[in-house]
């Protein structure tokens, strides 16, 4: 299917040289890499030297696909809880999905657990009321980032894009799914969104704990209860965490300074896939310089079903650039792609709320777990092989001959360029 939302994509793709991939509810047999500990070592040391976040050892993490593994397994931990929920959204819409997570919530705090759920201001103000008052009223403590009434309009552009669910202080959850029904379903066509979400056990919980205290304490005068226990968390696994927590204020932060990191220290291939791409200068040029020292970087973007169309305008602002250094641009085809993900070798894997745009790198609060363990590599390379096989390839040649008005719908949305 050739995408015809725009003019250059009357213009015909070519399709990717991967093969058809396994359905995305099919499991993917691989083979365990040998352990290559000096990269291990090499690239924990640059994160923690360079970020000054340790990190962990002793976790797992397990990769959910599209709504129907993402959901039950977030609802499963949330109705199995015996002590504590905190839990954080940038998006609470409408829909089944939404009802049953305000009823298991409501449900759990009835039976006494303590359950604390944070809402972005202006990313779940569709949220019915009615459900709000249903979980107050069973006992949910709920609570509001920057709701744009009490702001000044300079800080409203900073929002808490954060999405977090933490189980009894011992299961965490994290990615790019919002509580609505776009995300239900299985990517089959255009009404249910890709997506990636991870279930997190070991060490690395507190940080991802950690990440709701930070948007918590802003938003509530009760940080700590008698419910909170504290107590250690044992090793359960081979992978090593970083937790990596993006600010909604100005200046550098860590979330930029992890990217550069990734892209300075890849030996091989950069796989990147991200709902809405739109870098500053200073990040499409190391895109470039990565490529151009014969690193293989491959772009994994929405293409026709994508949600914003002033955010895909932002990404083909970029496309001619990066495809005179070398970079492949793929267009995800069925449905909205909506993942947040980048590969570097066979080794690290950044996952996470944040997109490679200047709204998560610059202006919101992230959560990015910088995981280094070559299983779950594997697994995201095989998850993004399957992606490509359903996106066409955007074609150098046939971009740089792009109509004089999609030029013109790229130039216009300079302005916007720093709100993107």
């Amino acid at each position: 299917m050739t995408d015809r939302a725009s003019p250059p994509d009357d213009l015909p793709a070519d399709r990717t040289e991967h093969p058809p991939g396994a359905p995305a509810t099919a499991s993917v047999p691989r083979q365990r890499k040998p352990r290559n500990g000096d990269e291990r070592d090499r690239i924990r040391r640059r994160l923690e030297r360079l970020l000054g976040i340790a990190a962990t050892e002793g976790n797992t993490v397990a990769p959910l696909r599209n709504g129907d593994e993402i959901f039950p397994a977030m609802l499963d931990s949330i109705r199995a809880a015996r002590n504590t929920i905190d839990m954080m959204t940038y998006v609470y819409w409408r829909g089944d999905i939404a009802t049953g997570f305000a009823e298991a919530l409501a449900d759990r705090a009835r039976a006494g657990v303590r359950v604390r759920l944070l809402l972005d201001g202006v990313g779940s103000l569709k949220i019915e009321k009615d459900l709000v008052e249903r979980m107050e009223e069973a006992g949910v403590i709920v609570a509001w980032f920057r709701k744009p009434h009490q702001l000044s309009p300079f800080k409203q552009n900073h929002r808490c894009h954060r999405k977090v669910l933490v189980v009894d202080e011992e299961v965490a959850y994290t990615g790019g799914v919002g509580i609505a029904e776009e995300w239900c379903g299985d990517a089959r066509d255009s009404g249910e969104w890709r997506d990636t979400h991870f279930q997190i056990r070991g060490p690395s919980v507190d940080g991802v704990a950690a990440a709701f205290a930070q948007s918590w304490a802003e938003c509530h005068e009760d940080l700590i209860g008698e419910r909170d226990r504290f107590t250690p968390q044992p090793p359960v696994g081979d992978a090593v965490i970083q937790v990596v927590r993006g600010s909604a204020s100005l200046g550098w932060q860590d979330m930029q300074t992890l990217v550069r990191i990734v892209l300075e220290s890849a030996q091989h291939r950069i796989r990147l896939a991200s709902a809405y791409f739109a870098p500053d200068a200073y990040f499409t040029e190391l895109m470039c310089a990565t490529a151009r020292r014969g690193v293989q970087i491959e772009l994994l973007l929405p293409g026709p079903n994508a949600d914003k169309r002033v955010s895909r305008l932002a990404a083909q602002r970029h496309y001619e650039t990066l495809l005179e250094c070398g970079v492949r641009i793929f267009q995800y085809q069925p449905t909205m792609l909506h993942t947040k993900i980048i590969l570097m070798d066979d080794t690290v894997a950044l996952v996470g709320s944040t997109n490679f745009n200047r709204r998560s790198l610059d202006h919101d609060e992230e959560v990015m777990l910088a995981v280094i363990d070559e299983d779950l590599t594997a697994t995201l390379h095989a998850h993004f092989d399957e992606d490509l096989a359903r996106s066409e390839r955007v074609d150098h040649a046939r971009w740089a001959r792009r109509s004089a008005r999609q030029r013109a719908k790229e130039a216009a949305i300079t302005p916007l360029r720093r709100f993107l």
